[in-house]
C-alpha cells in the first residue's frame, strides 16, 4: 500500500493520516470545502479514551493545550434539586475543547508532521482506484477512507440504500454569558430544565459557558440555522430557559455577538456495510451516537486509530477491513445504545418533570453511575503496539 486518500478533514480525517503515518503509509486529506473550519461548530468533550487514543499519533497535547480540563459533573432539575455524579476513578478528566479548536490543533499536527491537505475538493464518484472530485479533477488511491461525517458521500458510495442519520428533534446552540455561576473550576453541570436540557461550565477567562439542546419542530441545516438572526435565536432561548435556574439569567447575559448556532443534532442508526472494495468508513460516517454519550468525537478518534493499526498489520485488504469492523462495532453501538436511552431523558414531558426530582438518585445509582455504564468505555486503551491477527484475538 502506497496511497491513501482520506476524504474529510474534521476529526477523524486528519487522526487517521496521523495514525497512518505511525504506521508507516502515506496518505492525503481531501476537504470538500474551501479552507480549515476556523470558528465553526460549538463545544465538545474528549473522554479518557479518545485522549489515549491521541497520544498515540502525537496529538493529545496540543489538544490539551486549547482544552480545559473537566473532573467534576452535576445533575439538577428545575426543582433545584442537584446531585453530585459519580465519575470513573483514575480513568482521568474530560477536555472540554471548541470544535473549531480542535479542528485546528489536528490539522496542525498533521501538518506538522508532514501530511497533505487539499481543500475544495468535493467527492462525487469512485471507480475502482479513483477517485473523482466536482472541480474534475481525479486522483489514483490504494485505499479510500470515508471520513466524511454523518452526511457522507463515501457511504453512500459503499451502499446507495445505506440509512442516513436521524434527527433528534434538538437543536445545538451554545453561547458564553456573563453570568458567574457558583462552581467550582471543572465542573459541569447538566441541567433539566422546565421545558428542555442544558448544560454549563465556568469559563477559563471568566463567565459561564452554555450549550442548549433546543426542542424543535423541524432539523436546520447549519446555513438554515445561522440564516435566522441572532436576535431572534435568543429570544426563543429566554421563552424556553427563562424560568430556570440559572439558565434564564445564563441566556439574559449572553452577548449577541457570543451565540455559536451549531445546527440539528442527528444520531447515526447502524450502518449495515462499512467498507467496499477500496473504500472504508471512519469516524461519524460509520458510528455517530447522540451527543448524549460524550463520546462521539472520542469514538472517531479511536475508530481511526484501529483502522490504521489493521491496514498496517493486515496485507489482504478486505480481510483488514473485515478486522476493523470487527473491532469497532459491537463498541460503537453499545455506546450509542446507551446514549439513546439518555436522549429521551432530553425533553421530559409535564409528568416525567414531576417524577425527575424523585428519579434522580435511582439514575445515578443506574443509567448514570459511571462504573456500571462508563468506565469500560473511559478505560479502554488501544494496544498499538501489539500486532493485529486475522481473528482479531491479539487485540
Amino acid at each position: 500500500m502506497k496511497n491513501v486518500a482520506i476524504i474529510g478533514g474534521g476529526i477523524a480525517g486528519p487522526v487517521t493520516a496521523l495514525a497512518l503515518r505511525r504506521a508507516g503509509i502515506e496518505a492525503t486529506v481531501y476537504e470538500a470545502y474551501p479552507a480549515t473550519a476556523d470558528g465553526i461548530g460549538g463545544t465538545l468533550a474528549l473522554a479518557p479514551n479518545g485522549m489515549a487514543a491521541l497520544e498515540i499519533v502525537g496529538a493529545a497535547a496540543a489538544v490539551k493545550a486549547v482544552g480545559q480540563p473537566s473532573s467534576r459533573m452535576v445533575m439538577t432539575v428545575a426543582t433545584g434539586k442537584r446531585l453530585e455524579l459519580p465519575s470513573v476513578s483514575g480513568a482521568g478528566p474530560l477536555y472540554v475543547v471548541r470544535r473549531a479548536d480542535l479542528y485546528r490543533a489536528l490539522h496542525d499536527e498533521a501538518a506538522n508532521q508532514g501530511i497533505k491537505f487539499e481543500y475544495g475538493k468535493r467527492l462525487i464518484d469512485v471507480h475502482q482506484t479513483t477517485a473523482r472530485f466536482d472541480d474534475g479533477t481525479r486522483i489514483e488511491a490504494d485505499v479510500i477512507v470515508g471520513a466524511d461525517g454523518v452526511h457522507s458521500t463515501v457511504r453512500r458510495l459503499i451502499d446507495p440504500a445505506a440509512p442516513g442519520p436521524n434527527w433528534t428533534g434538538m437543536l445545538g446552540l451554545e453561547g458564553l454569558s456573563r453570568h458567574e455561576v457558583p462552581e467550582s473550576p471543572e465542573t459541569m453541570v447538566f441541567a433539566f430544565g422546565r421545558r428542555a436540557y442544558y448544560l454549563y461550565w465556568p469559563a477559563a477567562g471568566g463567565g459561564t459557558t452554555w450549550g442548549a439542546n433546543l426542542p424543535y419542530p423541524r432539523p436546520l441545516t447549519l446555513t438554515e440555522a445561522r440564516a435566522v438572526p441572532a436576535e431572534e435565536w435568543l429570544r426563543i432561548l429566554r421563552d424556553t430557559y427563562g424560568d430556570d435556574t440559572p439558565g434564564g439569567a445564563l441566556i439574559r447575559h449572553t452577548p449577541v455577538e457570543s451565540l455559536q448556532v451549531t445546527g440539528a443534532l442527528y444520531i447515526m442508526p447502524s450502518v449495515p456495510h462499512w467498507h467496499r472494495d477500496r473504500m472504508v468508513l471512519v469516524g461519524d460516517a460509520a458510528h455517530a451516537p447522540s451527543n448524549s454519550s460524550g463520546q462521539g468525537a472520542s469514538l472517531a478518534i479511536e475508530s481511526a486509530v484501529q483502522l490504521a493499526r489493521c491496514l498496517r498489520d493486515i496485507d489482504d485488504l478486505p480481510q483488514a477491513f473485515v478486522t476493523y469492523e470487527r473491532l469497532r462495532r459491537d463498541r460503537v453501538e453499545r455506546v450509542a445504545a446507551r446514549a439513546a436511552k439518555l436522549n429521551h431523558a432530553k425533553t421530559p414531558g409535564p409528568i416525567a418533570q414531576r417524577v425527575m426530582p424523585l428519579l434522580m438518585p435511582l439514575m445515578v445509582k443506574t443509567v448514570m453511575n459511571p462504573e456500571k455504564t462508563t468506565a469500560h468505555e473511559q478505560r479502554y486503551r488501544i494496544p498499538w503496539d501489539t500486532p493485529v491477527s486475522r481473528d482479531h484475538q491479539a487485540a
